[in-house]
């Protein structure tokens, strides 16, 4: 038979010391060397017997001696497992040898930071940011979009699929960013990627050379972009924001990337001017840098016309845009798109080949349907009358019982609004109780790559509205309000 342990167990008839001695003594020292872990369970005596061309009473002596040592426990009708015995040095009649400490791993990708700018919790999650709403979500509609989808990607599954993605999604998203953002493009421009996170780092790794290139981000900025910046070997160049976003006449001249949320800059909130936009695509074609629109809540407009995508406004190709639908949809679903100039398609596809070689076939048919079929718009549409109503609601009780501490920024996108403090002298105690008592909003400091005393538009707090009712909002600032004057 074929033998019952993954190593060798020396049983002949001869050697040294009865057979029950060998065959405790070698399963002693398996336990102790780890190749027997803890909780494992050992096969019957019975089969040990049989399978190695012993007596059944040898084995049961053997495992007699183990259990008597504490080196595996049993319990009436079930099969002896391996005990948790701590190691200890001689206990298999042999030293342990000093280990060599290994070769620590690269850590180029922790320079920037911690890499999540959400907390990974529960769904009940207060004012945290990035967090869309998900009791009106529509199930029934998304359960019908995977069950339509499943008859053409099970068709394909027995093959890889294209690293860019399924064809019918490809053209969905140029038709949904063309009606929702103004973004001009046809499916040959659109690589889909798992996420914004995969976008930033396909297009870190073919933008990007190690130790050389220089990439401004935004300072207070999306740490999950500057750590895929800076895992590829960037060097990171932070630049300030304003009331008009990123302030373009700081960016220096042999910046060869720059990183930007201009509809709805994250965490101030802030749109970035149309004079902003074209100086920054001025400075793209004069010194030949790309520019990284990471336009990642832009489907929730609210009261006047926000502007259009900045890559709109490209007329050299120097735009790259990067989508998700993580807040028009959910964030478990893992599905991005960048839409690329024609001279970056191919090199982003094979770095998407030798990433993940397609991603899941099945729900990148299910968003193509919903897209396609108008679901994705309808229920866009209803979402963003719940979310400006929660806007108006935090935007009223901030001005209200806050106005004192802070000023709120009213924002023209998104699922989360900016405060800023009035004294910034007491932003440390005031960010110290809005953690304690708006549980999710987070001061902008933490979202700085450089802690700079002129920083002014990294004073303030971010509070997301995606998640939280109206009546919580205005519980949770009436509590803060009252925290803090007490204070």
């Amino acid at each position: 038979m074929e033998p019952v342990f993954e190593f060798p167990l020396e049983l002949a008839k001869r050697g040294p010391g009865s057979r029950v001695q060998r065959l405790h003594q070698q399963l002693r020292a398996a336990i102790i060397e780890r190749r027997l872990i803890a909780g494992t369970r050992l096969p019957s005596t019975r089969r040990v017997a049989q399978a190695y061309g012993i007596a059944r009473n040898t084995v049961i002596a053997a495992y007699d001696l183990l259990m008597a040592e504490g080196f595996i426990v049993t319990r009436a009708g079930a099969a002896a497992e391996v005990a948790n015995v701590a190691t200890q040095t001689g206990m298999s009649g042999r030293k342990r040898q000093p280990r060599l400490a290994p070769r620590p791993p690269a850590m180029d990708w922790r320079k920037a930071g911690p890499a999540e700018a959400t907390e990974r919790s529960s769904i009940t999650r207060g004012f945290e940011l990035g967090v869309p709403e998900h009791r009106w979500f529509p199930s029934d509609v998304w359960r019908r979009a995977l069950m339509r989808a499943s008859s053409p990607a099970l068709a394909d599954a027995f093959g890889y699929p294209a690293p860019e993605g399924r064809p019918l999604l490809r053209a969905a998203i140029a038709q949904h960013v063309g009606y929702a953002r103004a973004v001009v493009c046809t499916d040959n421009d659109v690589v889909v990627t798992s996420g914004a996170q995969q976008a930033f780092d396909l297009l870190a790794r073919v933008l990007v050379t190690r130790g050389q290139t220089k990439v401004a981000v935004e300072d207070p900025g999306y740490p999950p972009l500057r750590a895929a910046m800076s895992a590829a070997g960037a060097q990171l160049v932070p630049i300030c924001v304003d009331e008009q976003g990123l302030i373009v006449d700081r960016l220096p001249p042999d910046v060869r990337i720059v990183c930007v949320t201009p509809s709805h800059q994250f965490p101030t909130g802030v749109a970035m001017s149309l004079a902003r936009r074209r100086a920054l695509l001025d400075f793209a074609q004069r010194h030949g840098a790309v520019i990284i629109e990471d336009d990642y809540d832009g489907e929730f407009r609210y009261g006047t016309q926000p502007l259009d995508a900045l890559q709109m406004l490209d007329r050299n190709e120097k735009v790259v845009y990067v989508g998700t639908f993580s807040k028009s949809l959910f964030p478990a679903l893992r599905l991005g798109y960048i839409v690329a100039p024609p001279w970056l398609i191919e090199a982003l596809t094979e770095a998407k080949q030798s990433a993940d070689n397609g991603g899941n076939v099945a729900i990148q048919e299910a968003v193509a349907r919903l897209i396609l079929d108008g679901d994705l718009a309808r229920y866009t549409r209803r979402m963003r009358k719940r979310y400006a109503r929660r806007r108006d609601t935090l935007l009223a009780a901030i001005d209200r019982d806050l106005g004192n501490w802070l000023i709120p920024v009213e924002p023209g996108a998104g699922i989360h609004l900016y405060a800023r403090y009035r004294d910034r002298r007491q932003a440390q105690r005031i960010a110290s109780l809005t953690a304690q008592y708006a549980a999710g909003a987070r001061d902008a400091g933490s979202f700085l790559l450089e802690r700079r005393a002129s920083a002014s538009a990294s004073a303030g707090i971010a509070f997301g509205f995606g998640c939280i009712d109206e009546e919580e909002i205005e519980a949770s600032i009436a509590r803060l309000a009252r925290a803090i004057g007490r204070a």
